[in-house]
């Protein structure tokens, strides 16, 4: 998977943290989601624009 499709870097938006294209949530925050339990479910249900392979990628991101 190629992240670069789903996740960039903006100096005008969060302080060019890595980001969601289409959303202002940052790669930091989607992983502490995670991080305290959330489920792909969840966070697909409480934030409908992101998809499946958006997270993915964020994932692919922080891999590499």
């Amino acid at each position: 998977m190629d992240w670069r499709q789903y996740i960039y870097s903006d100096p005008e938006i969060l302080l060019g943290k890595p980001t969601v294209k289409g959303t202002r949530l940052s790669v930091e925050f989607l992983l502490g989601l995670f991080a305290v339990g959330w489920t792909e479910q969840q966070v697909l249900e409480n934030y409908p624009t992101l998809t499946s392979e958006a997270l993915k990628a964020v994932f692919v991101f922080t891999a590499e």
